[in-house]
């Protein structure tokens, strides 16, 4: 049963995309809100570094709305509501803890982690959510340097990619040959983050090609 403040929620912002309410939100669509998702995000993340609860509250306000904003539009198409999407996620955190509401065993992270895969494999087998490469999953809209990062920890896993060369690097020299990666690319008019992009789309083409070639898994 929904809470109080939930069900008031709800009824907001049903008023809100109502013929008499908010022409701004009326205007809105899935896609014109992909944006504002991002951003509530690392709005969120800046309070949580920030240790400042307040702030939390309210940016974690900001991304509920985000979810209400979504099922509110769905709902009108007659897709899905927020009691599905809430309760889809209900039943996908019981069927990946088996450890937890059911019998299944684990002895450390490591093991909860490798059954949370197992698991999701299982489910997105046969649909057209099935991850049949190594490289499929990965965000399309994650900021560069992190998708990088998400590319190259599953190519290790796959093993297409060895070990780079070893240089005698700290964090700290290695954080700043990356901001002076960013200023050289800024001081030439060229975008780093779109080369990198572009870099990674090219890596990745190479290591789906290369997986093509290693014994089946």
């Amino acid at each position: 049963m929904k809470t109080k403040a939930i069900e008031d929620l709800l009824k907001v912002m049903a008023k809100l995309r109502s013929p008499k309410g908010c022409p701004w939100d009326l205007e809105q669509t899935h896609l014109t809100l992909r944006r504002h998702a991002i951003e509530e995000v690392y709005e969120l993340i800046d309070a949580i570094e920030a240790r400042d609860d307040h702030e939390m509250t309210e940016e974690l306000g900001d991304l509920l709305l985000q979810v209400v904003f979504h099922c509110q539009l769905a709902r009108e198409r007659g897709a899905f509501d927020f009691e599905k999407v809430t309760r889809t996620l209900v039943e996908k955190l019981i069927r990946r803890h088996p450890h937890v509401f059911g019998v299944t065993k684990v002895k450390d992270v490591d093991e909860v982690w490798a059954n949370w895969e197992k698991i999701k494999r299982a489910e997105k087998q046969g649909t057209h959510l099935e991850r049949k490469s190594a490289f499929d999953g990965i965000p399309k809209h994650l900021p560069a340097l992190l998708r990088a990062e998400k590319l190259v920890k599953k190519a290790h896993k796959a093993k297409v990619l060895g070990q780079p060369a070893k240089r005698r690097l700290t964090q700290t020299a290695l954080a700043k040959e990356l901001f002076e990666l960013a200023s050289f690319a800024q001081a030439n008019n060229w975008s780093a983050e779109e080369l990198l992009t572009a870099e990674i789309k090219k890596r990745e083409r190479d290591f789906r090609r290369q997986e093509r070639y290693l014994p089946s898994r």
